[in-house]
């Protein structure tokens, strides 16, 4: 009796993956990581649809104390146990901060899809030679509460404006003292 699997290849799976590199990698680096991610994809039998570079970004939460990584889209369709192979090989590399893999849809004819080779084209990433402004601001200055953004309180106000503050200031004593005096105290 056999344990082997059989695959029907009338019937594949549409899925895409998104993975973030490292953001201080060079361009020898990128290359190597989707290369293995390509060949992950096509050694099992699947079928690389698209796949895109969508460049530095800033995550929205650090990871591996890295605050950018560089994004790649790929979209593929595949079989069973694919997803796992290619996991497995984003896994074991340095340069791979996260992964995402989603399912599409299934079901899908392999010989009814045609690939755009212009969608599949990127194979580095292409990293800037110019330093890039990685300055990163403060808390307080996304808040809006660092200094140089923060307004001055030493300004005087002209004077009608210092004229309509004691009058507000003076409405607002009148209240308070009002509802003091209705409520009574209980000693």
């Amino acid at each position: 009796m056999s344990t082997e699997l059989r695959i029907d290849k009338t019937k594949a799976i549409d899925y895409e993956t998104i993975f973030i590199l490292r953001a201080d990698i060079d361009s020898d680096a990128s290359e190597r990581a989707i290369s293995r991610a390509v060949a992950a994809i096509e050694q099992n039998g699947g079928k690389l649809l698209k796949l895109e570079s969508w460049g530095k970004r800033r995550l929205a939460f650090p990871i591996k104390k890295q605050r950018k990584g560089f994004y790649v889209y790929t979209r593929y369709l595949g079989y069973r146990g694919l997803v796992t192979e290619l996991e497995r090989n984003l896994r074991m590399l340095d340069t791979v901060l996260r992964y995402l893999t989603i399912q599409i849809r299934i079901d899908v004819d392999p010989a009814s899809i045609s690939v755009d080779p212009e969608e599949i084209k990127v194979r580095r990433i292409e990293i800037a030679d110019a330093p890039e402004e990685d300055r990163e601001d403060s808390v307080e200055a996304s808040l809006g509460l660092a200094d140089e953004q923060r307004p001055e309180r030493n300004r005087r106000p002209d004077d009608g404006e210092e004229k309509e503050d004691d009058e507000e200031e003076m409405d607002m004593k009148e209240e308070v003292e009002a509802d003091s005096q209705k409520t009574p105290q209980s000693n």
